[in-house]
């Protein structure tokens, strides 16, 4: 009767072993890195969702409410009588600045992209409403960003007026505001949801008709 001896591992058998570990290594390492490249992304999608919800409920907030005040002194033929300026790449209006913000009360805003640290970024700019209706400088006026690495920023406005409302990229009227301020922006290649604000006229703002206030080219 023979006994077997106990050679252990040859080295075919450790060489084998050896390189099944370094596979199982590599595809754990392979395996971490995709599950903290996928966190990344979504870390960074969650931080933009939640950057678009609170500038979009800002830009509701403090867009919504308009104050109807007219310019000082005589105006030329066809000019716009309202401290409200609707262009196609920016807007100025008179309006309530949110009291958490450090600045609660009225004044003249403007939105607007400006350049950031090489980039185009959105900002707020305001400045205190005077009584006198001079506009501010808007260079030295206070800014507060509200988005960075913004591609574009496009508005539009509707006239009520008409049937169906119209929309222009510009706002002409000289006898009302818009009913509503359409926002389209992209930000880092990709572009934000549309916003459409409805505007209210602030309670006491001056400028309105005799029959009332005129906005949004309905009476």
């Amino acid at each position: 009767m023979t006994r077997r001896t106990n050679a252990g591992f040859t080295l075919v058998e450790l060489l084998v072993v050896m390189t099944l570990l370094s596979l199982i290594v590599l595809a754990l390492s392979s395996a971490l890195q995709s599950m903290a490249q996928t966190q990344e992304r979504l870390d960074a999608r969650l931080t933009r969702t939640d950057d678009l919800r609170v500038t979009s409920s800002f830009l509701q907030g403090i867009l919504g409410r308009v104050a109807q005040h007219r310019k000082p002194g005589v105006l030329q033929a066809g000019e716009n009588p309202f401290l409200f300026s609707g262009q196609a790449h920016e807007i100025a209006w008179i309006g309530v600045m949110p009291a958490r913000y450090g600045a609660g009360g009225r004044y003249f805003l403007r939105l607007a992209l400006e350049g950031e640290a090489g980039h185009s970024a959105l900002v707020l700019r305001y400045a205190p409403w005077a009584d006198d209706g001079t506009v501010p400088d808007w260079s030295s006026a206070n800014r507060h960003v509200l988005a960075t690495s913004v591609d574009t920023l496009d508005f539009a406005y509707e006239d009520a007026a008409p049937e169906p409302p119209a929309w222009a990229p510009v706002w002409a009227s000289t006898d009302a505001l818009p009913a509503r301020v359409r926002i389209n922006m992209s930000e880092g290649g990709r572009p934000w949801p549309t916003m459409v604000v409805p505007l209210r006229v602030l309670p006491g703002s001056s400028g309105a008709s005799a029959g009332g206030a005129v906005f949004g080219g309905s009476r």
